[in-house]
């Protein structure tokens, strides 16, 4: 009987990736084992929760050894998909979605970019790359044709629904969007954000924090000092003080 695939929480998924990015790292520098210890300071976890990760691929590693790095990384990749490639389409072909056709590391990592369409008929035909520009109407025969898996929008916002609709309705049910807008899709396809925006504005706020913790720290600074100069004044005005009376003193009595 086969046996039923154990469930993997979304919060480890979303982790796995960051597992394979250093086991491939480690795999590069010919590194055999790997503690949790050392994967989890890598990944920026904790090891209690690398350990917990890891069990739901079926490995536990061996103690006072670790973990098997090649196998893991065919465990990983398994588990994402990796062990075939992807094929990807753009719709979208403005300054984001041209430096997204042109960039190399897609292919690199199992998601060739098959081909890139957009709805400005002026665009239809050009290249980038080895890839001629397509036009949106022609988006289910280039997914039936090019076996496409995954949809990116980088779109302007006002059409991203529209393109995630025609997308859905190509067959594509695996979608990326760029596009800085909310949009849906059934139940049955998955969607992924990638907001630009959003990102700058919580560094935003991490760096206004930064700020304004720099500045409370001088402006406490600022009044240690300023309270010691107060009590150095203080502590000479009374030296003084007594100078002066033990001075009077001295002089009645010599009169």
């Amino acid at each position: 009987m086969e046996q039923t695939r154990r469930r993997i929480p979304e919060a480890t998924v979303a982790r796995l990736p960051v597992y394979l990015r250093s086991l491939l790292e480690l795999a590069e520098e010919q590194t055999a084992t790997i503690s949790s210890e050392r994967l989890a300071e890598m990944a920026g976890v904790n090891a209690a929760k690398v350990r917990k990760d890891l069990s739901y691929l079926g490995s536990y590693g061996t103690r006072g050894v670790g973990y098997d790095v090649e196998y893991l990384l065919f465990q990983m990749s398994r588990e994402l998909g990796l062990t075939h490639d992807w094929p990807v389409v753009i719709v979208g072909i403005g300054n984001l979605g041209a430096a997204l056709a042109n960039y190399g590391g897609f292919g690199e990592r199992g998601f060739p970019v098959a081909a890139l369409v957009d709805a400005d008929k002026s665009k239809v035909g050009r290249k980038i790359g080895s890839l001629a520009i397509r036009h949106v109407d022609e988006l289910p025969e280039v997914v039936r044709d090019l076996g496409v898996a995954i949809g990116i929008i980088a779109t302007p916002a006002a059409v991203a629904q529209d393109v995630a609709d025609r997308l859905v309705e190509a067959g594509v049910t695996s979608i990326l969007n760029f596009a800085p807008a909310v949009i849906s899709v059934p139940g049955e396809a998955s969607l992924r954000k990638v907001d630009l925006a959003l990102e700058l504005q919580v560094l935003s706020f991490y760096r206004q924090r930064t700020a304004l913790d720099t500045a409370e720290v001088a402006e406490a600074a600022e009044r240690v000092h300023n309270g010691e100069r107060k009590r150095s004044a203080r502590g000479n005005g009374e030296r003084k003080g007594g100078r002066s009376g033990r001075s009077a003193r001295s002089g009645a009595g010599t009169g």
